[in-house]
């Protein structure tokens, strides 16, 4: 592989080493990552700075390691991932120059590992990879992932959470107001901001539709 990398001729490549780590988990399959692509290239369209290979490696390479939310080594499974993501790039002969920048975009992608993003390239592509867990297809993830982990919907009589304390590990709707609202201000560009509010507030309106039928 040159230097001066071709994005198209990359990313068939990518997707090859991704679909060879795939667990199976539908929240983490290559339609997530094709989605983190797309969000990312938008943001490239606003920061030409960027290095658009570095964020392309990152984006589809970034869930190489995917351990369950409840895995005691979840907080390492980002870290797991870019050593991966480096050893395989580095098999397919991917620049040398370009390993640390994918390495650091991977751990830093990771909302247990709390790695602060250094580059821009860690913060679009943890900008990218979080928008996946806002909006509609963050919601359908969101009840997906609580299923896998036998987790009740909602709590039958407070889903709300307004005469107890919110537990996600127990009540899947909890997770909007412990997580995914933390997610949505940590992004870290202009866009990802504008983004997130935008798609917090659609599941906000979708928990309160929820929570009406679940009291009817």
């Amino acid at each position: 592989m040159n230097m001066r990398v071709d994005l198209a001729a990359l990313r068939p490549q990518l997707i090859q080493i991704a679909q060879s780590a795939d667990t199976g988990d539908g929240a983490h399959d290559l339609s997530h990552l094709e989605r983190v692509w797309k969000a990312a290239a938008g943001m490239l369209a606003h920061h030409p700075e960027a290095d658009a290979v570095v964020v392309m490696a990152a984006s589809y390479l970034h869930d190489l390691v995917n351990l369950p939310k409840n895995h005691p080594d979840r907080a390492r499974a980002s870290a797991m991932a870019a050593d991966q993501a480096v050893r395989e790039l580095r098999a397919a002969g991917y620049p040398s120059a370009k390993l640390e920048g994918v390495h650091h975009a991977i751990e830093a992608h990771s909302y247990s590992a709390n790695i602060p993003p250094r580059t821009i390239e860690a913060r679009i592509v943890q900008d990218a990879d979080r928008l996946d867990a806002l909006g509609p297809v963050g919601l359908a993830r969101m009840f997906h992932v609580g299923g896998q982990l036998g987790r009740a919907l909602a709590h039958p009589t407070d889903p709300m959470g307004e005469h107890r304390q919110l537990d996600d590990g127990v009540y899947t709707l909890d997770h909007i107001e412990l997580k995914l609202a933390r997610i949505a201000q940590t992004m870290q560009t202009e866009g990802g901001r504008v983004l997130a509010a935008t798609r917090l507030d659609w599941i906000r309106r979708f928990r309160d539709d929820f929570v009406a039928d679940w009291a009817a």
